[in-house]
């Protein structure tokens, strides 16, 4: 139990905030510490030009790119990936110019999980965000980069979500952000952090477009078109005049593997028989190791504070743009299960939502090496008959999210049946333009850890400067 002794001046001073947890939580302390500091004190809000959220408007989603706009929820901004988000029409949603991001701004979680922050590359620019992220514009008195790795700062997390409130949905607001303290730092120092930051942004946006050229070598060369909707069982927003799916099957292809009608369904026999018939394939199995399809396996999660014991990464952190997982104790946790360079993971558990991350993939670059994923994840190896960066990007690719999907089993919790999920077909191509798809795989995941390990450092850089402030 926390107690202690409020003066009245700081009623005063918060809005006459009297909840215990806005004037018992760390932001507190952190307030001092950066009271202490040898700079001069600003306000967030005097290094930007507006700190604001989008409109609160009814959203209509479609499924159709082309009639609609990608929306970002408030996690969505953290995601390393924003292809595979809601689509808010273009003609039926209001305020729309209102809700749109723009590259360089500063977007925060305002709801939900509160105080995540995130940068706005091209990535996010042009896309529209929701209500529940508030948006600072940098005007650059202070370095915009800097800003942001300040408020990402365990530091900045701190007072941002000490001014949480609400009693059933707590959030924050623009005029809160605006009021906290942010020191001015030198010059040169702020220079550093915000190129780190911007480089960081830069390598992101290199790794991304190094992947997309890769998957148009792909679809090229396999002679692939895009997948329609009327090839899989969807789960997105009501399409018109789709047909519903009825089948008869011959029992001979019911086994004791699965009865259910979705892994049976004819949809799915259509799209594996039109890929086998286009390109020459192989199952998954035989693209793998001895160990095949694997996990980490269960394990005791004792938390611990951050640097200490292990990291864990679960299926809701692993796909965010940098990766932070939480900490538990070695003890009882099998060391030889940490993660290998070059494995593919899938997330193997979930619901089937569109914008679901249950059934994606992620590939296991330098920064994921030596971490511990949980035992909800679909691990693989492969033997190098297929190298593993092509076999990720057909894994990833919309073919082969829909084929993964199509081994899936439950009711509300889904995971995939592991003898459905070895059998799925994998193009195979020339040894020479696999090996160019799995270099340029690899440089796309190379330039991923850089901008990880850059945007670590940025934050790194104000987090050691303000430890030496003596509150």
């Amino acid at each position: 139990m926390k107690i202690s002794k409020i003066k009245t001046r700081v009623f005063k001073s918060n809005g006459f905030r009297i909840d215990a947890s806005f004037h018992l939580s760390d932001g507190v302390v952190v307030r001092r510490k950066i009271a202490a500091s040898p700079y001069k004190i600003m306000k967030v809000g005097d290094a930007a030009n507006q700190i604001f959220y989008g409109n609160r408007a009814k959203r209509v989603y479609v499924q159709k790119r082309e009639n609609g706009i990608p929306f970002l929820s408030s996690s969505d901004i953290l995601q390393a990936n924003l292809e595979n988000v809601k689509l808010a029409s273009k003609k039926y949603t209001p305020c729309i110019e209102q809700m749109r991001l723009q590259e360089g701004w500063i977007l925060i979680s305002r709801s939900g999980t509160i105080g995540n922050t995130a940068w706005a590359t091209k990535q996010h620019a042009q896309k529209l965000a929701s209500e529940h992220v508030i948006r600072i514009d940098p005007n650059n008195i202070l370095r915009a980069g800097f800003v942001y790795a300040y408020l990402s700062s365990s530091y900045g997390h701190s007072l941002l979500t000490q001014g949480t409130f609400g009693a059933v949905i707590q959030h924050i607001e623009p005029d809160f952000v605006a009021s906290l303290p942010i020191p001015q730092f030198p010059a040169k120092f702020q220079e550093k952090v915000d190129n780190l930051i911007k480089e960081s942004a830069r390598l992101r946006e290199e790794a991304n477009d190094v992947q997309k050229k890769a998957l148009q070598i792909l679809f090229s060369k396999t002679e692939l078109n895009g997948i329609s909707i009327d090839e899989y069982n969807y789960f997105g927003p009501s399409v018109e005049k789709r047909a519903v799916s009825s089948f008869v099957i011959n029992k001979k292809l019911v086994t004791p593997v699965t009865v259910n009608a979705f892994n049976l369904s004819q949809r799915n026999r259509n799209l594996v028989k039109r890929i086998k018939k286009t390109i020459e394939t192989k199952p998954l199995i035989d693209c793998l190791d001895k160990n095949g399809l694997f996990s980490t396996g269960s394990f005791p999660r004792i938390e611990l504070e951050s640097g200490h014991g292990v990291m864990l990464i679960n299926q809701k952190d692993i796909f965010d743009t940098v990766i932070k997982g939480k900490y538990i104790s070695k003890r009882n946790v099998k060391l030889d299960r940490m993660v290998e360079l070059n494995e593919i993971m899938i997330a193997g558990v979930g619901t089937l939502a569109e914008t679901e991350s249950f059934c994606r993939c992620i590939y296991a670059n330098e920064y994921l090496k030596g971490k511990l994923v949980s035992g909800e994840f679909i691990r693989m190896k492969t033997n190098l008959s297929v190298p593993p960066g092509y076999l990720y990007l057909w894994l990833s690719s919309e073919y082969g999210f829909r084929l993964i999907r199509s081994t899936q089993a439950g009711t509300k919790l889904c995971r995939p049946i592991p003898k459905l999920l070895e059998q799925i077909p994998v193009p195979v191509l020339e040894i020479d333009v696999m090996k160019k798809i799995n270099d340029m795989v690899l440089d796309s995941q190379s330039k991923l850890y850089l901008s990880i390990m850059k945007e670590i450092d940025a934050i790194s850089l104000v987090e050691k400067e303000i430890d030496g402030w003596k509150a």
